[in-house]
């Protein structure tokens, strides 16, 4: 049976996970410092364009920063992902063959969910904490309770209609784990190289986090 390792631990370190769509990997590097600058020390850079691989692998090279693959689709991206150093794995949905690949591996994987079904499925593999995407779409925060009825133990982290201004009522619940969103690295800024825009938007999300933990 296929275990996954625990993503508790790094998320409890990580209570924000940007996602982050790098158009041109030459950003990646900088992109990274500034988002440790703002007190964010991990990244879910996503397959989403051509770039995605080598802006992982561009990104590891920041100190203090943890970066993840995200919208990882298949067995051979997640086994691309964890050879250009890749620490962690994101999915929109649930893919065994990208859990067989983060337990092979030895790296943490969020599948993504938004049903019953979907979170036995990934219980199976033994995740403790699962994306609950898209957030705002999937029902919101009501969703995510009535989830965790039948799921006491399982952790969520909604991605997709999280912003700076509905962080601290997600993160107040008990059974969310972390946050994930881009609203501190919107493409547009990427491209621009907004990146102070980038750290000042950073901080404004970690100072929250340390607000409500306080």
């Amino acid at each position: 049976m296929v275990q996954i390792p625990d993503a508790l631990p790094f998320l409890a370190q990580n209570p924000i996970v940007p996602v982050v769509v790098i158009d041109d990997a030459a950003d990646a590097v900088a992109v990274g410092e500034a988002l440790v600058a703002g007190g964010i020390h991990c990244a879910e850079v996503t397959f989403r364009t051509a770039a995605g691989g080598d802006a992982i692998a561009a990104m590891t090279t920041v100190e203090g920063m943890t970066v993840g693959a995200g919208t990882v689709l298949s067995c051979e991206q997640a086994e691309r992902a964890a050879d250009l150093g890749a620490k962690f794995f994101v999915s929109p949905g649930f893919s065994l063959g990208v859990a067989d690949v983060a337990a092979s591996r030895g790296i943490a994987y969020l599948p993504g969910v938004q049903t019953a079904t979907e979170i036995m499925m990934a219980l199976e593999v033994g995740a403790k904490a699962v994306k609950f995407f898209p957030g705002g779409e999937a029902g919101g925060l009501k969703m995510v309770k009535a989830l965790r009825g039948p799921f006491p133990t399982t952790a969520f982290v909604p991605s997709g209609g999280v912003n700076l201004a509905n962080m601290e009522e997600w993160l107040a619940d008990p059974a969310i784990a972390a946050v994930s969103g881009s609203w501190m690295i919107k493409r547009d800024l990427i491209n621009n190289k907004e990146f102070a825009t980038i750290t000042e938007l950073s901080l404004e999300a970690t100072n929250k986090v340390k607000e409500l933990r306080a």
